[in-house]
Order: C-alpha cells, then structure tokens, then sequence
C-alpha cells in the first residue's frame, strides 16, 4: 500500500523522514526546545497556511460563485471542503499555541515573553511576547468569533437566515482581523531570534 495515497499515511511517511535525517545528523542528541520549535513552525505552517488560504482564496472564490449566476455556485467548497479546512485550522492553532508556550516555558521565556521582555528591557522577550500575545489573540478569534459562526454558516448548527447573515460578519471579520495580525504576527516570530530586517 502506497502511504501517499492517503493523508494520514503522507503526515506519518513526513515524520518519519524527518526523524531519519535527524537521528541520521545528530544520533545521540536529543535538543527538546529543537523538538518544540519543529513541531511549533509544523502547526504553525498548518494554521496559517490554512488563514491565508481562506482569506485569499476560499473567501473570493466563493464571492465570485455566488456572483456567477449560470455557474456551479460555492456548495461543493462549503459542504466538503470548507468543514475539513476548519478542522485541520482550529487544531492547528490550538497545536501552535501550545507548541510555542511549550517552547518559551521550557527555555525559561514564557514570563519574560507575556511580559514583553519585563516592559522592553529584553529585546528577545519584547519581540517575541508580541508575537505571543498576537498569536493569543488569533488563537482567541478562531475558537470564539470564526469556529462557532462557521458551525452556523455551514449548517453544523442550525441557525436562521439572520442569524447566518449576522455570522458571516463575524466570521469574516475575526478572519480578516487574523489575516492582518498573522503578518506582523510571523515578523516579530522571525525577528526575536535573528533581529528585525529594517
């Protein structure tokens, strides 16, 4: 059986890959806060990925089907595409969260972090506790602003048409708002580290 014809068996195969080259590079080396910050930027792809890939693509393309009256309209993306998405989105962003405070805890930067560096005295820990606290707040849109008004849009829950018309604003706007706040979000992640580029 070809473990790529199948999700799971390609996400097993990656892991497995990837854990041959490390024990290959480094056999008897075990770096923890190398495993958290692996496992950190793999959730993190999954969730932002899955962000941008909603607001500039599904988001769109959905409004371009309901606009094209002779076309096949957006049912195919919100009955099976657009529930799948948000599963793999909402875990991906609980598993980056956690993953990032599973990092920062262990190398001793999760007060300093949440504290912007004790209020700018450490450029590492104001950094990446902004990142931090924009990735709480991202974390905080998608489990109480988009996933419960997604479940009333798709049909999960069972919601009136105002009650839908209300919950696409909500969503689309939580969406949006983490859309923009990813991007400063990613450059204060990429910078605590090697400096900011300008």
């Amino acid at each position: 059986m070809n473990p790529l014809n199948s999700v799971r068996g390609s996400i097993i195969t990656g892991f497995i890959i990837a854990l041959a080259i490390a024990f290959a590079i480094a056999p008897t080396t075990f770096h923890e806060l190398g495993l958290a910050r692996w496992l950190h930027v793999l959730s993190g792809v999954m969730w932002i990925g899955l962000l941008y890939y909603f607001n500039v693509v599904q988001t769109p393309g959905l409004a371009a089907a309901a606009a094209d009256k002779g076309g096949p309209g957006g049912a195919g993306i919100t009955k099976y595409i657009a529930p799948r998405a948000l599963l793999w989105f909402r875990w991906g962003a609980v598993s980056t969260w956690l993953t990032g405070i599973w990092y920062l805890g262990r190398g001793a930067n999760l007060v300093n972090a949440f504290t912007f560096g004790h209020f700018g005295e450490d450029y590492y820990g104001l950094v990446i506790g902004i990142g931090a606290w924009l990735a709480t707040i991202m974390l905080f849109n998608v489990w109480v602003l988009i996933w419960p008004n997604q479940k009333k849009i798709l049909g999960i829950v069972t919601a009136t048409d105002d009650e839908k018309a209300k919950a696409r604003k909500v969503a689309a706007m939580a969406s949006r708002t983490n859309f923009v706040l990813s991007i400063p979000m990613l450059l204060c992640m990429a910078s605590a580290s090697h400096g900011l580029p300008f």
